[in-house]
């Protein structure tokens, strides 16, 4: 492990996925942070398109574990009219740090006017937004980097980094025009050298750790940051430094 500052996880889920055998366990997960040495973990509930209760069930796994957990709020379009006052309840009320939206739950592509109350939203309170990315129509990094452009006062994380080539490249590119736009690292692939890629062409302190525990296994994923040809202050930048910048922790 690299010494010198805490390690924060971008990426974590509440709530369960059955037929993928992802199961919300608190005492599993924070047994799987401590091995490899999470300090904090950013998690949210994308399960519920009305927010509410997807929400409540992150406050409630959040209050388990404070010092150690950070909610993020989730909101659907499917739901439009229940957007903004989900997210003044999830943001005001609950606490919740950044806010986090999942298309390939919607028809609707990340540049379609329907998600602008949560990018205006984040703009207003300098949020910032995680959105599942990768080669699908609805999920393209380089829509999601339209927004970005258009609401310069909210951060958006291109989660996953589009995961694979051509997406990869254009969470790349967006980076590089977007001051205000980072890549998320975990994915479900392993090819080598993505890591220093995407800290080549992005900057270190444009580029998060995520782990997408309890779905995927969090060695792997934070193994690919600690064996990195990196160097001992740009590892620290992506494990957790621009999380903490980012979430005002």
């Amino acid at each position: 492990m690299i010494d010198g500052g805490p390690v924060i996880d971008f990426h974590g889920h509440v709530g369960r996925w059955d037929t993928v055998g992802m199961v919300d366990d608190p005492a599993t997960m924070l047994r799987a942070m401590d091995r490899v040495g999470i300090d904090r973990s950013c998690v949210f509930d994308i399960f519920h398109p009305d927010g509410t209760r997807g929400n409540d069930r992150t406050a409630a796994f959040v209050a388990l574990n404070p010092e150690r957990f950070v909610g993020f709020a989730y909101v659907s379009p499917l739901m439009a009219d229940r957007v903004v006052p989900e997210l003044e309840r999830a943001v005001d009320d609950l606490g919740f740090r950044a806010v986090k939206l999942y298309p390939p739950y919607t028809p609707y592509p990340l540049n379609d006017p329907i998600w602008d109350p949560v990018y205006e939203f984040a703009n207003d309170r300098g949020l910032a937004v995680l959105s599942h990315t990768d080669t699908s129509e609805q999920s393209q990094p380089g829509l999601l980097a339209q927004a970005a452009h258009r609401f310069p006062k909210a951060r958006f994380v291109a989660g996953h980094s589009g995961n694979i080539e051509p997406a990869r490249g254009q969470a790349i590119a967006a980076a590089q025009r977007c001051p205000n736009f980072y890549l998320e690292t975990c994915s479900t692939y392993r090819s080598p050298g993505v890591i220093e890629e995407l800290v080549r062409e992005a900057g270190a302190d444009r580029v998060l750790f995520g782990s997408d525990t309890p779905l995927m296994d969090p060695r792997a994923q934070i193994g690919k940051i600690i064996t990195a040809d990196l160097t001992d202050e740009e590892k620290r930048m992506v494990l957790g430094g621009n999380a903490i910048r980012l979430l005002g922790l």
